[in-house]
C-alpha cells in the first residue's frame, strides 16, 4: 500500500475557521477550549453543595500538610547526621516517591469522575468496592489517628512556650478548636487555613531574614557521620534510618484529593495543586537544608530540635509556624477523614452505613464528623499513640502503593477505557510502587507485614459482603489478560494434557425443564473445577423464550460452584445446531472436552444423534449419551413440559451408589498404558463416587468363566493404578448378571455406566439400559483421558 494511501486529502479540506457577526474569527482552538469549559462546568455542578477551587481545596492544605513538624523539629537533625549532600539526597528520595505517587494519582483522576472519599474512590472505580473498601477502612482510622498524634505534636510546641499549661487541657481545647471548625464546614476550615498559611510564610521570612543578616557562616558538612540522636547517646545511625525519620516529612499529598466530593472540578484541580504544591515544597525543604547546614555547627543541628527557632530572625515567627503545622496539620485530617468514612458508607462498606452517610443541607458530613470525633476523643485519652505510629504511617504508605499499582494495571492492560487527559510513562509508577513498598519495610517490616494482613482480612470480609458497585471497574479486563497470557503458554506446551483434564460439558438445551430434570448429575459430574456450557437450540422454544431459561439454570450452577456459560444458535435441524456450536465454540481457549446429549424412547432423530457422535470424534470430544430407565407400573411417561422448579428434584437418588461397567478390552484382560475405551467412563464414575459421596461398583462383562481370574485381577490392578480407593469389584457372565434387581441382597444402583465407541448402535444402547432398568450414561472417549496418570 502506498504510504499515505488512508490519509484523507488535505487540499480539498475547507478552512474550519468561523467569522461571527461582529467580524471577529472563531479558530478551532478557541472552540475548542470553550468546549472543554462547557464540560468541566457540567462536571463540577451539584446544587446545593458548596464547591472548592484549585488554591483553597487542594493546593493549600497540601502544602501546608507537607510543610509540617518535621521541617521545623527534625530537618536540622536530618542535617546534621547527613550532611548537606546526604540530607539533599533524603529530600530528593522521599519526593521522588511521593511525586511518582502524585503523577500516577493525577493521571487517573483526569481519567475517572472521581467521587467522595479520595484515594478509596480511585481505588474502587479501578479494583472494586472490596479492594477500596479494605484500603480505605484503614486509611480513615489513620486519618482519624493522626488527628490526636497531630494535637500532641502542638500541645508540645505550645507548653514549650507555656510549659505551666496542663497537657491534658491544651489537647482537649485544641481538639474543640478543631471539631468546631470542621463540623461548621470545610469553607470554615480553608478560611482558616489561610491565617496559618500567612503564619507559615512569616517563619520562613523570618529565616531568610537571619540568612540575608548573615547567619549562614558556619562552614558546610558534606558528608555526615551520621551520629545518631540525644536520646541514644548518640551511639551511630544508618542512612535509611535516617530516612525513615523524614520520609513522612514528604507525605500529606492526600490531604486536597480527601476533598475530591467537593471540589468544583476535581479533574483539573488535584493535579494542578497538588503538583504545585509538592513543588513549592520540595524547594523550600532544598533551601531550608542549605540554610541549617550553613548557619548551624554539626553539634547543634543533632543535640538541638529547636535549632530553626533559635537560628531564626524573629524566634516568635518560628515558633508559630511550628504550632501553625501541627494545626493545620490536624485540621485537614479532621476535615478529610469524615468525607473518607461517608464515601464508605454511600456504598454500604460499613455497618450503619445509612446513619453515617447522611449529609447536612449543605453536604457536610455531620454524622460522620461526630465518629470521628469520637474516635479523636479515644486517642487522646489514650495519651500516647507512640506505639501505634508506624501502623498509621504504614495505612497511608499502603494506600499511595495502590494508586501506583491501580495505574500501573490500568497501562499494562491498555484498555481502551484508560485514556487519561495527563499521561505517564509506566516508570513513573512502576517507581512509585515498589518505592512505597520499599519504605514500609525501611520504617518498620513488622508493621508492614500488620497492615498487609489488615488489608487482606479486610478484603475477604468485604468479597463475603457482595457489594453492589455502580460503575465498573478493570479486574475483568485483568483477569482476561491473565487468561490470555495463560491462554498463550498452554498453547506452546506440546506434551499430553490429561494430567489437567477436567469435566467441561457442552450440552444442548432444546427444553430448559427438561435439563432441570437432570440438574444434579450434571452439576456432580462436573463440579468442582469443570464448566458446563449450555447451547440453546431454537427447536422447540423459541429464541426469546431459551434466552429468559438459560441464565437461570447457568446462574443456578454458579450458585452451586459450577463455573455455567450459555448460548444461543439457530439452524434448521437439531443436529445442524449442534454441529454449529461446537464448530462455533472450538476456537475458544476454554474449550468444551465432551458433549452430552439425552436419549429417549423415541428413535425419530437417531440418525442426527448418532452423525453428533461421530461429529464428536472428528472434533477430538467426547460423547455421553444420557438414557433414563424405563418407568415402572403405576409411574407417569416423562413430560417434557412439566415445570422446571419441580423437575430439579427429579435426579436426587443417590443410595445404591454408581456402578461402572467395564468391557473386555481389545488387547484382552491386561492393563496397559491407559484403559482402552472406558477412561472416560472411569473418570466420571470416580467424579460421582467422589461428589456423592457413595460406594463404586465395577463390573466387568466377562464371556466365560474361564476369565473370570484375568478379569478379577485386571480390576484390582485398575483400582490400584487409577487410585480408586473403597471400590466393590464384580464379574457378570451375562447381561442378566448386570441388573441388580435380581439380586435381594444388593440394592439397586443410582446410575450405570458404560464406554462406548463410534459409531453409535443406539438401539443397542436402549438394550443395554433395559436390560440393567438403572439410568444409564454411555461415554465415548475423546482420546484424550487417561484414567491411570
Amino acid at each position: 500500500m502506498q504510504k499515505g494511501a488512508c490519509m484523507a486529502d488535505q487540499t480539498n479540506i475547507p478552512d474550519t475557521t468561523n467569522q461571527k457577526a461582529d467580524g471577529t474569527v472563531e479558530t478551532p482552538a478557541s472552540a475548542e477550549r470553550k468546549v472543554r469549559e462547557a464540560v468541566e462546568e457540567t462536571i463540577s455542578h451539584k446544587a446545593g453543595v458548596k464547591k472548592f477551587g484549585t488554591f483553597s481545596g487542594v493546593f493549600t492544605p497540601t502544602l501546608l500538610t507537607i510543610l509540617g513538624v518535621i521541617m521545623y523539629l527534625r530537618e536540622g537533625w536530618v542535617v546534621g547526621n547527613a550532611g548537606l549532600l546526604g540530607a539533599w539526597l533524603i529530600i530528593l528520595l522521599s519526593f521522588v516517591i511521593t511525586l511518582c505517587t502524585a503523577l500516577s494519582l493525577a493521571s487517573v483522576v483526569t481519567n475517572i469522575r472521581i467521587g467522595a472519599g479520595g484515594a478509596f474512590s480511585i481505588i474502587s472505580q479501578s479494583l472494586g468496592l472490596e479492594m477500596g473498601g479494605s484500603i480505605g477502612i484503614p486509611l480513615y482510622i489513620a486519618q482519624a489517628l493522626a488527628v490526636a498524634m497531630y494535637i500532641f505534636g502542638f500541645r508540645a510546641g505550645w507548653t514549650y512556650i507555656f510549659p505551666d499549661h496542663p497537657a491534658i487541657v491544651v489537647d482537649f481545647a485544641t481538639f474543640a478548636i478543631l471539631f468546631g471548625i470542621g463540623y461548621v464546614s470545610a469553607g470554615l476550615a480553608f478560611k482558616v487555613q489561610y491565617i496559618i498559611l500567612a503564619i507559615i510564610i512569616g517563619s520562613l521570612v523570618s529565616v531568610g531574614w537571619a540568612a540575608y543578616g548573615g547567619s549562614m557562616s558556619e562552614s558546610i558538612q558534606w558528608w555526615g557521620s551520621f551520629p545518631g540522636s540525644p536520646e541514644t547517646g548518640f551511639t551511630g545511625i544508618g542512612f535509611w534510618a535516617v530516612f525513615a525519620v523524614f520520609f513522612p516529612a514528604a507525605t500529606g499529598i492526600m490531604a486536597g484529593a480527601n476533598m475530591s466530593g467537593e471540589l468544583a472540578n476535581p479533574r483539573k484541580s488535584i493535579p494542578v495543586g497538588m503538583l504545585s504544591a509538592i513543588g513549592i515544597s520540595l524547594i523550600i525543604y532544598l533551601a531550608l537544608a542549605f540554610w541549617l547546614a550553613s548557619s548551624a555547627t554539626v553539634d547543634e543541628l543533632t543535640g538541638n530540635y529547636t535549632v530553626m527557632v533559635d537560628k531564626a530572625a524573629w524566634r516568635p515567627a518560628v515558633l508559630g509556624g511550628l504550632l501553625g503545622a501541627t494545626f493545620s496539620s490536624a485540621l485537614s485530617s479532621i476535615v478529610g477523614a469524615p468525607r473518607i468514612l461517608q464515601a464508605l458508607a454511600e456504598h454500604n462498606i460499613l455497618p450503619g452505613s445509612a446513619w453515617f452517610a447522611k449529609k447536612s443541607a449543605h453536604g457536610e458530613p455531620r454524622n460522620a464528623m461526630i465518629a470521628t470525633g469520637a474516635l479523636v476523643i479515644a486517642a487522646l485519652l489514650l495519651r500516647n499513640l507512640n506505639a501505634i505510629a508506624p501502623l498509621i504511617t504504614m495505612f497511608f504508605l499502603v494506600t499511595y502503593a495502590m494508586i501506583n499499582v491501580v495505574v500501573l494495571l490500568e497501562q499494562s492492560l491498555k484498555l481502551v477505557s484508560f485514556r487519561p487527559l495527563m499521561r505517564i510513562p509506566r516508570a513513573v509508577s512502576l517507581v512509585g510502587a515498589f518505592g512505597c513498598v520499599f519504605v514500609m519495610f525501611i520504617i518498620n517490616a513488622t508493621f508492614s507485614l500488620v497492615a498487609v494482613a489488615v488489608v487482606l482480612a479486610l478484603y475477604i470480609y468485604l468479597t463475603r459482603k457482595h457489594l453492589k458497585a455502580p460503575f465498573g471497574d478493570v479486574r475483568s479486563g485483568l483477569l482476561v489478560a491473565m487468561a490470555e497470557w495463560a491462554a498463550k503458554k498452554i498453547e506452546s506446551v506440546t506434551s499430553p494434557r490429561q494430567k489437567s483434564w477436567k469435566a467441561n460439558m457442552l450440552v444442548p438445551v432444546e427444553n430448559p425443564a427438561q435439563i432441570a430434570k437432570i440438574y444434579d448429575l450434571l452439576c456432580n459430574i462436573v463440579y468442582p473445577k469443570g464448566f458446563v456450557r449450555f447451547l440453546g437450540l431454537t427447536g422447540q422454544r423459541n429464541y426469546q423464550a431459551l434466552t429468559e431459561n438459560l441464565p437461570a439454570l447457568a446462574d443456578r450452577l454458579q450458585n452451586d460452584s459450577v463455573f455455567a456459560t450459555w448460548t444461543v444458535v439457530r439452524a434448521a435441524t437439531f443436529s445442524e445446531n449442534v454441529a454449529a456450536g461446537v464448530e462455533a465454540l472450538g476456537g475458544a481457549f476454554f474449550r468444551s472436552n465432551m458433549i452430552f446429549l439425552r436419549l429417549s424412547s423415541n428413535t425419530e432423530r437417531d440418525a442426527e444423534f448418532e452423525r453428533l457422535v461421530d461429529d464428536a470424534q472428528t472434533y477430538s470430544l467426547g460423547a455421553l449419551i444420557y438414557l433414563e430407565s424405563a418407568p415402572k407400573a403405576g409411574e407417569r411417561a416423562e413430560n417434557g413440559d412439566e415445570d422446571a422448579e419441580d423437575a430439579f428434584q427429579t435426579f436426587t437418588r443417590r443410595e445404591g451408589g454408581v456402578h461402572l461397567v467395564i468391557d473386555k478390552p481389545d488387547g484382552g484382560w491386561r492393563i496397559g498404558t491407559d484403559l482402552g475405551t472406558a477412561d472416560l467412563a472411569m473418570l466420571l464414575s470416580y467424579k460421582l463416587k467422589t461428589n456423592w459421596k457413595t460406594l463404586l461398583t465395577i463390573t466387568a462383562r466377562i464371556q466365560d468363566a474361564g476369565e473370570r481370574k484375568d478379569a478379577l485381577d485386571y480390576l484390582r490392578a485398575v483400582v490400584e493404578v487409577a487410585r480408586i480407593p473403597n471400590a466393590a469389584l464384580r464379574l457378570a457372565e451375562s447381561e442378566e448378571e448386570l441388573d441388580y434387581s435380581v439380586a435381594a441382597d444388593e440394592e439397586t444402583p443410582a446410575i450405570t455406566l458404560f464406554s462406548m465407541t463410534a459409531p453409535a448402535d443406539l438401539e443397542a444402547l436402549r438394550t443395554r439400559g433395559k436390560q440393567v432398568r438403572t439410568p444409564c450414561l454411555f461415554a465415548m472417549d475423546s482420546e484424550r483421558e487417561n484414567a491411570l496418570v
